[in-house]
């Protein structure tokens, strides 16, 4: 009897951890603007260190929230402020094997370190858009540096 109980509570127990992930998704992907984002977490061996999760953007803001995780808050916070694109490459060796053919890898620069993130090839554009974007009524720091002919 007691091997039966043992199994019993490890059935509930694996079901209440899918039931929690399944919730703290739906909780964070609720208001839209997600896309599949990889990021990496580790460079000590080449071509690995990827953790595969979604993005969303909030505002000024890229938020990214491993797959496999239990915690509501995101791992990692990116600023549109201090963010740029320093290059784009495709997936390499053993990347290739981790994660889809259409993905691209970028190489970003932000205030605190260098990150590299990798996403669809189609949602790319997207991202340097918001990227570029300012919020409104601000002015762009890319636009604001350049003569304007006057109207």
């Amino acid at each position: 009897m007691e091997i039966v109980e043992g199994f019993g509570i490890g059935v509930v127990v694996i079901l209440v951890a899918l039931l929690i992930l399944f919730v703290r998704r739906a909780l964070v992907t609720r208001s839209g603007g997600i896309i599949r984002l990889s990021v990496r977490v580790t460079t000590v061996l080449d071509g690995r260190g990827w953790s595969p999760g979604f993005g969303r953007f909030v505002g000024d803001e890229l938020r990214w929230y491993r797959m496999f995780s239990f915690a509501i808050r995101p791992k990692r916070v990116l600023s549109r402020k201090g963010l740029a694109v320093e290059r784009r490459r495709l997936p390499e060796g053993q990347e290739r094997l981790s994660m889809p053919a259409d993905w691209v890898i970028l190489r970003c620069t932000s205030h605190h370190a260098p990150v590299e993130i990798a996403m669809a090839r189609s949602t790319v554009t997207g991202f340097l858009s918001w990227l570029e974007a300012a919020p409104p009524g601000a002015v762009s720091p890319r636009m604001a540096s350049q003569d304007w002919p006057a109207a």
